[in-house]
């Protein structure tokens, strides 16, 4: 490449990063669309359970604080002797006034632990509008209104990436750092723009819609079930809308190898659903655009502080960004910025070394088993 085709590289990718940005900004300040396109129609709010982690107890105690006029919570566990049963008993008998229910057992659909977890969930809901929420989402009081509310005419699925909350040690900022200013950042912006892709911690359904595409069950044609919640919902010619701000989910401790198995686990998930669109994530983080930056100075003889004026503007947009939400950035967090890009395209590399993984003690590849045809 010429120093003037990487000049305009670099300067094109910066633009995308302040567009991003600029975008997710747009969106804080955008309005809230008014309820009244499904009304406030009663709601089956369907919680995946397994083990116990440090914030179960605060995040599935939030199922119960919902200002909702009407819905039902069903939390869901494999197996009568998992740790988590006996906490979430304790919290439906503190809670009467809210209808909830604990089911048990696990109905293999698919080659995915969590759908097969859920089945039985979505087959009991009684609404004909069912909310999936991860056990480790922290649920504001008004979640469900604000889901409900943001169904629009051409929605045909409700989702939102999660922000990472209160961080501990350095694995659980970097966590931050890749989830917000990073993850949610992005998936905003390409929302705002009508391409929303559907994120597993919070899908808003209606329960006709997937049973035309084969039901729950047809969630496990790929590893996970937020790539083809997306692919069946622009299958049908409707619109996957996320939720701006995001809700968040606590991080606690996390070591720099929780980090990266997490991250590369998504990964080759991203690479195993969208393919030719995975290829575009090595340009995700600074490194490329400042490795293109770098070249443009160096085969022009521009001044060498063109290259650090170009971080600065590149780190400094984030930084602001992550001030102006309220997420984690104190200067520990800013300075693993650099830190996070090069860590993604690390993974972005690792990611074609192998195809399948291991989620919560089950292997998991593009090839696995079950899944059911959609109903015609």
């Amino acid at each position: 490449m010429t120093g003037t085709a990487l000049a305009i590289l670099a300067a094109l990718l910066l633009a995308i990063h302040l567009a991003s940005i600029g975008l997710y900004l747009y969106r804080l300040r955008r309005p809230t669309r008014p309820a009244g396109l499904i009304g406030q129609p009663f709601v089956t709010l369907l919680r995946p359970v397994c083990g116990l982690d440090p914030f179960d107890a605060e995040t599935l105690r939030s199922s119960f604080h919902l200002d909702y006029p009407g819905y039902e919570v069903i939390f869901c566990v494999d197996s009568a002797d998992d740790p988590v049963v006996r906490l979430v008993n304790r919290l439906i008998a503190e809670y009467p006034r809210v209808p909830a229910r604990l089911l048990i057992g696990r109905d293999t659909v698919s080659g995915n632990p969590k759908l097969n977890n859920l089945v039985k969930g979505w087959h009991a809901a009684r609404a004909d509008w069912v909310c999936m929420a991860d056990s480790n989402l922290l649920l504001p009081r008004d979640y469900l209104t604000r889901i409900v509310a943001a169904w629009g005419p051409k929605t045909g699925l409700v989702s939102s990436p999660p922000i990472g909350i209160r961080p501990q040690g350095f694995g659980g900022h970097l966590e931050c750092a890749i989830l917000n200013s990073n993850q949610a950042r992005l998936q905003a912006a390409v929302d705002t723009l009508g391409f929303g892709f559907a994120q597993g911690k919070t899908l808003f359904w209606n329960k006709a819609l997937l049973n035309r595409a084969g039901g729950i069950a047809a969630l496990g044609r790929h590893l996970a079930e937020d790539v083809t919640a997306t692919r069946i919902i622009r299958r049908f010619g409707l619109q996957i809308t996320l939720i701006v701000p995001p809700f968040a989910q606590p991080i606690g401790h996390r070591t720099p190898r929780q980090v990266w198995d997490r991250h590369l686990r998504w990964s080759r998930v991203r690479r195993d659903g969208f393919s030719l669109l995975f290829l575009a994530e090595v340009f995700n983080g600074a490194v490329v655009p400042a490795l293109a930056c770098a070249g443009a100075v160096a085969m022009s003889g521009a001044p060498p502080l063109w290259l650090p004026a170009y971080l600065a503007l590149w780190y400094v947009a984030e930084a602001a960004l992550m001030r102006f939400a309220k997420w984690p950035s104190g200067l520990a967090d800013i300075a693993l910025l650099p830190l996070r890009d090069l860590m993604l395209v690390a993974i972005w590399i690792t990611t074609f070394a192998g195809r399948g993984f291991e989620w919560r003690g089950t292997a998991m590849a593009p090839d696995k088993p079950p899944v059911i045809e959609p109903a015609e």
